[in-house]
């Protein structure tokens, strides 16, 4: 059994192959997927999250990883997202691999948002705004340059200005045009390509800002209390999810349904139906589009697969 620490991983997963492998894997059928959430009995909002998968003639894997949204204010500061990511043998239930758990994540859940981007997001968009610049800040900002070679300029915005200067920082260190937004409203309607990583319970992007031909990518809210767009983001854009189970879980769905704002028909469809071209996406220039990346244990199977393909290339 290999054990593949976090380091391996990023080298391995390198956005620039891992989306096109991620959009081949999305061209069959889905995997059976499971998952477990428990909430920390003391009341302390932390959780334990279990995702099993199995792909037909292909791997188990199992995804264990824990969500402490604290960690990141320890001294010396932790993942909010820390576990591993194990690999069966689906023939035999023998052990194949054991990865780092939030590098996997990182990796898996930037890359399904490049995807989606891939094939939604306007063909030549130019400036990119991230709002929230935890772990996976800097992530979806390479993956979402990787699927659209075109945008030159990322705009960060965070809560703490701090944080968007120090991911701006890093990421003009590796020679890209980066600069914190200390005005939200303002990066919301300058930007092509919007991606939310946040674990907001109120909206932050406010849909009557956004510019027509706009891409949302909307990933952090994944329980029914979180939100990272308003109503008028779906009452003006289109929705495509990435077609995970947690959609009934999830408040950025739930939450404008339940407003009226969204109603089950406005749901588009998924990657599935976009890689398969039983969904043509983006229907015109203008048009904004929205993908909310819920996640699902079909994905960690998907990345699981390649990063084993790449072990043994």
């Amino acid at each position: 059994m290999q054990t593949i620490d976090a380091r391996k991983v990023h080298a391995l997963l390198p956005y620039e192959a891992l989306i096109p492998a991620l959009r081949r894997s999305h061209e069959g059928e889905r995997p059976l997927a499971d998952s477990q959430v428990m909430d920390d009995p003391s009341g302390s909002g932390n959780r334990f999250v279990t995702l099993p998968g199995w792909m037909e003639g292909g791997m188990v894997v199992v995804k264990m990883v824990g969500v402490f949204p604290a960690n990141r204010d320890r001294d010396p500061p932790l993942g909010s997202v820390l576990g591993a990511v194990a690999g069966f043998d689906g023939e035999t239930g023998a052990p194949l691999l054991v990865a780092d758990g939030e590098a996997m994540t990182y990796r898996k859940t930037a890359a399904i948002s490049g995807l989606g981007a891939a094939l939604l997001a306007p063909p030549e968009p130019r400036e990119l705004l991230v709002v929230g610049a935890g772990g996976l800040g800097p992530h979806v900002a390479m993956a979402h340059m990787a699927a659209r070679p075109s945008i030159t300029r990322v705009r960060i915005w965070n809560r703490t200005p701090q944080r968007a200067e120090t991911l701006a920082a890093d990421l003009r260190a590796q020679a890209f045009d980066a600069q914190p937004a200390p005005d939200l409203d303002a990066a919301v309607a300058r930007a092509d390509v919007i991606t939310c990583v946040t674990m907001s319970t109120a909206p932050l992007v406010k849909g009557a800002l956004l510019k027509p031909g706009a891409h949302v990518d909307l990933v952090g809210a994944y329980m029914p209390d979180m939100r990272e767009a308003d109503d008028d983001v779906m009452r003006r854009g289109t929705l495509w999810t990435c077609g995970g189970d947690s959609i009934g879980r999830c408040g950025e769905v739930t939450l404008p349904l339940a407003s009226g704002a969204l109603v089950r028909e406005d749901i588009r469809g998924d990657l599935f139906a976009l890689v398969q071209g039983r969904d043509a996406g983006r229907a015109r220039a203008d048009e904004i589009t929205v993908f909310k990346n819920i996640g699902g244990a079909h994905q960690d199977i998907f990345a699981t697969a390649i990063l084993r393909d790449r072990l043994e290339a």
